[in-house]
């Protein structure tokens, strides 16, 4: 193992490429032909000759993305808290150099952009440090934690440096979640009118410990996690939420009663409306009789997609058809058309550079998301997830939260983009 290297090699000279504040206003902001590509579900493919060197901050998640397979990027350096956790993000990177801490890292000369998967609480402040540095950043989720002044000095943030923040949403690059978006596109669903998303993940109190310690996760309020079920919808159609009803079920474990995050709650389940007046529901549960699941549903006037349910039912596709039936009551209706789904591997396609096109975590979603942010700093353009998005996925479930703690007061969940 190579031996730990600090702030005398800062200085290093860059490697191909400017990738600083500077560089992106000189180079006028983002490139037309990438952000077209983007926008069709297809990745654009460097042609620039450039590297992105990155560093790499949190060696659990943050060991599960291929930036050094990425044609585009190195991995410059690393850093974790812990000696085991640099040790391993240097072994699975194949880096020489780690950092004492995130603060040592982004003083480097020789670094451009920052993954970062530290703990949740502390995703803003770390952006923060890193932008502060010159540094672009992905962030795992969420964006922000627990509170609108978070997710705000976020924006506040990225808006003062002018550089790339993506949030590593998983649920965006879904198989699925892929197919759900082009059927969009292709106008398939017809009016899609509402959508269910729901996060299942029971047996998580054993993060909630470690050394007999309290971890940050600890009590974690479920709707402040809600990004994997909020991406579903708005990763497809494009559409905001705007009020929310939330309601929380907990029980008389030890651990809601003393948490520092003052939640009372296992499972949360949240009915949102849209900017364009359509209905989605989303249930985020720690804690209950029930297997564990990632899933969603679209529901269109003229097509709906079921994504595969753990109790058994595999992907189908139901279609409006001509064909017409009687039902129990007698009633004459429209029989759907019914059919399974073979869902494609999109990671096999031309959608990834070559080296990426293979299987990897959370179905198939992190070498999609290893390339975006990589992409999108090649060709100056923004991110899919940008920071408008991050926040649109994120904020929802902050205010649902809020609804819960009020016994399902119907609230107003604010907005940051500029067309909404």
């Amino acid at each position: 193992m190579a031996e730990k290297k600090v702030s005398s090699e800062r200085n290093r000279s860059k490697l191909q490429g400017d990738f600083s504040r500077r560089g992106f206003i000189k180079r006028g902001g983002y490139a037309l032909a990438g952000t077209m590509l983007a926008s069709q579900g297809a990745l654009a493919i460097n042609t620039a000759g450039k590297k992105v060197r990155i560093g790499v901050v949190g060696g659990g998640f943050g060991t599960s993305f291929q930036w050094h397979e990425h044609p585009d990027c190195v991995v410059q350096g690393v850093s974790d808290l812990r000696e085991d956790r640099w040790k391993r993000l240097m072994q699975v990177y194949n880096c020489r150099k780690a950092y004492n801490s995130l603060e040592e890292l982004v003083l480097a000369k020789d670094i451009d952009a920052v993954a970062i998967f530290t703990d949740g609480p502390l995703h803003v402040q770390h952006t923060i440090e890193a932008m502060k540095n010159g540094k672009h950043v992905i962030s795992a989720v969420p964006a922000a934690w627990a509170t609108i002044e978070q997710a705000e000095l976020l924006l506040d943030t990225v808006k003062k440096y002018g550089l790339t923040y993506m949030m590593a949403e998983t649920g965006y690059y879904q198989q699925s979640t892929i197919s759900a978006r082009k059927f969009y596109r292709q106008g398939k669903f017809g009016s899609l009118y509402y959508c269910e998303a729901e996060y299942q993940h029971p047996g998580l109190e054993s993060l909630y410990f470690r050394d007999g310690r309290r971890t940050w996760r600890h009590g974690m309020a479920p709707m402040h996690y809600p990004t994997h079920s909020t991406s579903q919808l708005i990763g497809v159609s494009g559409e905001r939420l705007t009020e929310a009803v939330c309601h929380g079920w907990g029980d008389d474990d030890p651990i809601l009663k003393d948490n520092v995050h003052g939640n009372p709650f296992w499972n949360g389940s949240a009915m949102f409306r849209t900017n364009r007046g359509n209905a989605f529901r989303m249930n985020v549960w720690w804690k209950g009789a029930h297997r564990g699941c990632e899933r969603s549903q679209w529901i269109g006037d003229k097509m709906s997609f079921y994504t595969a349910h753990p109790n058994g039912t595999p992907a189908v596709i139901i279609r409006s058809a001509k064909q017409m039936e009687k039902d129990d009551a007698g009633f004459v209706r429209e029989a759907p058309k019914f059919e399974h789904y073979k869902q494609p591997h999109w990671w096999k396609t031309d959608m990834l550079p070559e080296p990426l096109r293979h299987n990897s975590g959370h179905e198939g979603s992190h070498t999609f998301l290893t390339h975006e942010f990589i992409d999108s700093l090649v060709h100056s353009r923004k991110p899919a997830i940008d920071v408008y998005e991050s926040l649109a996925y994120t904020v929802p479930g902050i205010i649902a939260h809020q609804s819960a703690l009020r016994e399902g007061e119907l609230m107003k969940i604010p907005q940051y983009d500029k067309n909404v």
